[in-house]
């Protein structure tokens, strides 16, 4: 679908005199007894901006900084770089996200679309950056940001937010426009042969549900679209409003998808991601290491994954990665146990997958340990042949050696040696089809699951950051050594590609036997 070029008249507006942001000093009676205090801190709550900023959180963002451990001189080296990449005149139009509901108007916490944040650092609800190719600019590309512009009723309710005037002061947009505006805009971008389209999910079904008469494939609505409704949509003729049209030439095939170019870039971690992606994995990992310190018989998993998020948070993360998985005893053969609601047995063993989010990056750990603080025999044995494995997959992660699908068949062969040796009688496919049916491994970055339009016969190459997961879960089946059956052991690092070698930045997470069961006997850990 194509649209006739429409002549835009909007202009830029000026920001504010900073003159009207100064605090102003108002006496008060004195009194002995409350101390009174006008400093900057004070005087900064509630933030003026929807997001922490180098001057409203310190202790947070760095001066250097545009979002904590991104300096804004690489968002817009990935911005520019995205833009060479793409054809001359190409045009990208990338949504952010939007507040999901729980169910009617009960919210989750905001969490922005990661393509998006990647590009531009914003970090707020409800707003879409354009990129339009300018060669001969000094800047090689136009970048606008449309976002919810200041609102005295937003602010009562939910506080500030960084407006037009932050899209441009803070964030660098040559031009920003209130988003209700995106419609306007828009159509004089159609006629462009390379448009480049990135739509966030529909954040709920309420939104989901509501009428559109519009030719939009599922997998790429957005509630963002309401930006382009009028206020009903029945009764639509052929001839819909143009803003219908945008909306259904975005959303539709006619639009190249962004994610993959996007992706082409985010799969290469600098090292500004790497020292968050640290970060995080030490945080995951002084939590697994106090969860394995503090569970015991007779405790819920529902109580170690709390314990863990909590120290997470203390470390100052903003969320965990995921929801974890916290399997007692034979609970571990369910690869996803996130249900999390049994209680500790003296003789099990516990598997934790979890891991948490800083500065918009995850970490993805999982460790296996006894509840009773120390392995059993068969326990023992059954560890020490997944350990074996996944540190011999984790010596062949160097730049150029292997591909993923190379990793896996490695992992399988590695893992039928291992359990041979310690009296299993493995019949062909035993491996890959009965005891460990999942992968090996994927990459890793702002999305747990980063990336997903990576190809996995593709090496790894430096930057790359990737899990290294093998495991074991023994079903209770006469084909399988008795003194094994429900057990289910796995053991997942997080693992950055560079040219020394791999690099382990799950590292501090205890998983040598003797440290795991150091962990367990208050041994290891604050």
């Amino acid at each position: 679908m194509s649209a006739s070029p429409v002549r835009l008249t909007l202009c830029r507006l000026r920001p504010r005199c900073r003159a009207a942001r100064t605090a102003v000093s108002i006496s008060r009676p004195s009194c002995r007894r409350y101390a009174t205090s006008t400093s900057s801190t004070i005087l900064s709550k509630p933030p003026q901006y929807g997001q922490p900023t180098s001057t409203t959180h310190p202790h947070l963002v760095k001066p250097d900084e545009l979002t904590i451990g991104v300096s804004a001189a690489e968002y817009e080296a990935r911005r520019a770089a995205l833009m060479r990449s793409l054809p001359d005149g190409s045009v990208v139009v990338c949504m952010g996200g939007t507040v999901r509901l729980v169910s009617q108007s009960i919210f989750y916490k905001f969490r922005q679309a990661t393509d998006f944040f990647y590009l531009s650092g914003f970090n707020e609800p409800d707003a879409t950056l354009v990129l339009e190719s300018r060669p001969s600019s000094k800047r090689g590309y136009k970048y606008t940001l449309f976002v919810p512009p200041s609102d005295p009723h937003t602010a009562l309710w939910e506080g500030g937010v960084s407006g037009i005037e932050g899209a441009i002061d803070i964030f660098g947009a040559d031009e920003a426009y209130p988003n209700t505006l995106l419609s306007t805009y828009l159509p004089s971008l159609l006629s462009h042969s390379n448009i480049y389209c990135s739509l966030p999910p529909s954040p709920s079904p309420s939104a989901a549900s509501q009428p559109l008469s519009l030719p939009i494939p599922k997998r790429r609505r957005s509630s963002l679209l309401k930006l382009f409704s009028p206020p009903s949509t029945d009764g639509l003729s052929n001839d819909d409003p143009p803003h219908l049209q945008i909306a259904a030439a975005l959303a539709s095939e006619r639009a190249k998808p962004l994610e993959k170019e996007v992706q082409k870039f985010r799969l290469i971690k600098s090292l500004a991601e790497r020292r968050l992606m640290r970060k995080a994995a030490d945080l995951s990992s002084e939590a697994h290491t106090q969860v394995m310190r503090m569970a015991k018989e007779g405790m819920s998993e529902a109580q170690l994954a709390a314990h863990f998020e909590y120290v997470c948070a203390m470390g100052g993360s903003e969320r965990p990665a995921y929801v974890p998985v916290v399997a007692s005893g034979a609970n571990a053969l369910v690869i996803h146990w996130t249900r999390n609601d049994c209680v500790l047995n003296k003789d099990d063993l516990v598997l934790i997958d979890a891991g948490c989010e800083y500065g918009m990056y995850a970490s993805d750990i999982t460790r296996t340990f006894p509840a009773s603080g120390a392995f059993s025999a068969p326990q023992r044995d059954l560890y020490q042949a997944v350990l074996n494995a996944q540190k011999e997959c984790i010596k062949l992660c160097k730049v150029g050696a292997i591909n993923m699908n190379e990793l896996q068949r490695t992992a399988c062969s590695l893992l039928t040696e291992e359990l041979r040796q310690i009296g299993f009688h493995l019949a062909t496919g035993d491996v890959q089809r009965r005891l460990y049916p999942h992968y090996i491994s994927h990459h890793l970055g702002s999305d747990l699951h980063d990336c997903p339009t990576y190809d996995r016969s593709a090496a790894l190459v430096e930057g790359n950051t990737i899990t290294v997961e093998p495991g074991i879960y023994v079903p209770p089946d006469s084909a399988f050594p008795k003194h094994f059956h429900t057990l289910g052991v796995r053991i997942e690092d997080d693992v950055a590609i560079t040219r020394e070698g791999p690099e382990i930045l799950s590292v501090h997470a205890p998983k040598e036997i003797v440290d795991v069961e150091g962990a367990c006997q208050g041994l290891l850990g604050n």
